[in-house]
């Protein structure tokens, strides 16, 4: 699937165009990653329209959320150390790094400074206890765009579709659920925004 004819940004939010930001990320990623980022990019836009969040910002972040996903592990260690990252960075894997590390990726060689969209991208696999409501769509479209197919998905596009933080809390219990499951370990900031939004019940979105 590719659907980078029908993509165009009114803002870019950095100084290449719609066509050039377009072409730079398809440059940047296999076929399926690139798919992938576009279907992302119009499920932030329904999201950022039916709760109230700007929707050019989250198209943006949602069609660049991935731009590092396919970068290789030396040079992502390369950018912790010589951007002076946290050092405990360099104990992850690219799981983590393409959000976090990414961001600095996306603001240098996309030219995109806008904070709101870079901290949506270091935050949308990891989540973060203090998630801007931007960060929420893009955390949610990641998970349900509609190329995903995994038990529960549709769950989460259910709940999202009802309530956004309701979305958010499900797939936060899931995927602590898959790590543990997987005696993987939980990136502290996963624990600390499911500790804020994870354990509310089903009541407290819908009462």
């Amino acid at each position: 699937m590719d659907n980078s004819t029908n993509l165009f940004f009114t803002n870019t939010f950095s100084d290449l165009s719609s066509d050039e930001l377009v072409q730079r990320v398809r440059n940047k990623l296999s076929d399926f990653r690139f798919a992938h980022c576009v279907r992302t990019s119009y499920m932030a836009k329904e999201l950022a329209a039916t709760n109230h969040v700007d929707q050019e910002r989250a198209a943006v972040a949602g069609f660049v959320h991935d731009y590092a996903k396919e970068v290789a592990p030396e040079d992502y260690r390369r950018a912790i150390i010589e951007e002076g990252l946290d050092r405990n960075l360099l104990e992850w894997n690219r799981s983590i790094w393409h959000g976090i590390v990414g961001a600095n990726y996306v603001e240098q060689e996309l030219h995109i400074h806008d904070q709101a969209i870079l901290d949506a991208i270091r935050h949308h696999t990891t989540g973060s206890p203090d998630m801007s409501e931007l960060d929420k769509v893009i955390f949610m479209a990641d998970y349900i765009e509609p190329g995903r197919k995994f038990p529960g998905v549709e769950v989460a596009r259910e709940r999202t579709a009802l309530n956004l933080d309701a979305g958010v809390a499900y797939e936060l219990q899931q995927t602590l659920l898959y790590l543990i499951e997987g005696r993987e370990r939980v990136f502290p900031l996963t624990v600390a925004a499911y500790n804020k939004l994870g354990i509310k019940t089903e009541e407290n979105f819908f009462e």
